[in-house]
């Protein structure tokens, strides 16, 4: 800090000038071309930036690109290399403002705006000072009301930043570029690991279920020793808060872990959509809707080797998807299923097994979180005090 302390001291003695975001640069809106328009998309080489591609700080890669022709036929104009992109509209607003840096020229979906800066504002520093601000952001330019959270653009351009001079910004954008740098080398490192953990528990899980043991092993269809229950539909407006999860067929599913309630809990299989046929287990009351569970009778299988069990077939379950529109997977498919069911000390030798190296990998799943968001709340911090300065009277 002591060098940005000496900066500021020599180069603005007397604070820094908070200045309108509207006066950073040249700010551009964004359009979607027409889907109905072939030539606007196919073979496009043109990036086109919606906010689904803002999870990052530095955006140099889009899902989509477009054409020259839908860039001169439609409302989204090319933006120039070096731009600082930010989302303007959407459900993401609710929690954070995105903001970017975009490396390269781009055309802006309908819900960005982005700016090239002017002399004298770096787009590096300037992308810093936006996510350092970000919750300012929100609450005095976010709109109250509507479907979808958005951003009023007057309240945007009138937010004022404070803009040191560019000796101070280039030291400023030094510092934060190199502790970012060592951020995403960490994150890539412990990325690897716990990849390197998912692959040696596939490999064992499976050699598990090879039942490398003397005695015959009989393959019984599902329905043979399992009862389902199909879920109940439910509204939304019905569907209030409450102390029992409702669920349905997303990837909120949850692989729970109470090591009091070992074999109590609900294997549930998603039924329709995009995630049909997902497998999770659930521990305590739950309301079922848009899936189905399995219940293991007993004495005849546990829940949890029905849960590892089926968790080992879950490419096979995704395969049972059917459907043009919606994909659903039938309860009937899954109940016809034949899968091996082994004596009950077998059964439970597997499951003790595969829940201490499930352990094992969640404990590092939960890690790797914990320990990037550790890092993050650094950066956030080191950021926000290198961004924070005495203002000009």
């Amino acid at each position: 800090m002591s060098r940005i302390e000496d900066l500021i001291r020599e180069y603005c003695p007397d604070g820094v000038p908070l200045e309108p975001l509207r006066d950073m640069g040249t700010w551009f809106g964004g359009g979607t071309p027409s889907k109905e328009r072939p030539d606007y998309w196919i073979g496009g080489t043109i990036p086109w930036v919606s906010p689904k591609d803002m999870g990052r700080g530095v955006v140099d890669s889009t899902e989509d690109q477009i054409t020259e022709a839908a860039v001169s036929g439609s409302s989204t104009k090319l933006v120039p290399a070096g731009a600082v992109a930010m989302v303007v509209r959407s459900s993401i607003l609710d929690r954070i403002f995105p903001t970017a840096l975009v490396p390269m020229p781009v055309a802006l979906n309908q819900d960005m705006k982005a700016i090239v800066t002017r002399d004298g504002v770096l787009a590096d520093f300037l992308a810093h000072l936006l996510r350092s601000r970000g919750q300012a952001i929100l609450r005095a330019a976010r709109k109250t009301g509507g479907s979808v959270a958005s951003i009023d653009s007057g309240k945007l351009f009138s937010f004022r930043v404070p803009i040191p001079p560019l000796e101070v910004q280039r030291e400023i954008v030094r510092i934060l570029d190199t502790f970012t740098g060592l951020e995403a080398e960490l994150e890539a490192e412990l990325e690897a690991e716990l990849e390197a953990r998912r692959i040696q528990y596939r490999l064992y899980r499976k050699d598990l279920f090879q039942f490398g043991r003397s005695g015959p092993v009989k393959d019984v269809a599902l329905r043979d020793f399992c009862e389902f229950k199909r879920g109940t539909a439910i509204t939304a407006k019905a569907a209030r808060p409450g102390a029992v999860p409702v669920v349905a067929n997303g990837p909120t599913s949850t692989y729970s872990h109470d090591e009091s309630n070992r074999d109590g809990g609900t294997v549930v299989v998603a039924r329709s959509g995009a995630y049909a046929g997902l497998v999770s287990f659930w521990e305590g009351p739950i309301f079922l809707t848009d899936a189905f569970s399995v219940h293991p009778r007993s004495g005849i299988a546990t829940s949890r080797y029905v849960l590892h069990l089926l968790r080992f077939q879950q490419a096979e379950m995704h395969d049972l998807k059917k459907g043009a529109g919606v994909p659903h997977v039938r309860v009937k498919e899954v109940e016809d299923r034949t899968v091996p069911l082994p004596p009950l000390p077998d059964q439970v030798r597997i499951v003790e097994a595969l829940d201490r190296f499930d352990t094992l990998v969640n404990d590092i799943s939960i890690g790797l979180p914990a320990e990037l968001a550790s890092r993050r709340k650094q950066y956030e911090y080191y950021r926000d005090r290198l961004l924070t300065f005495p203002e000009a009277s």
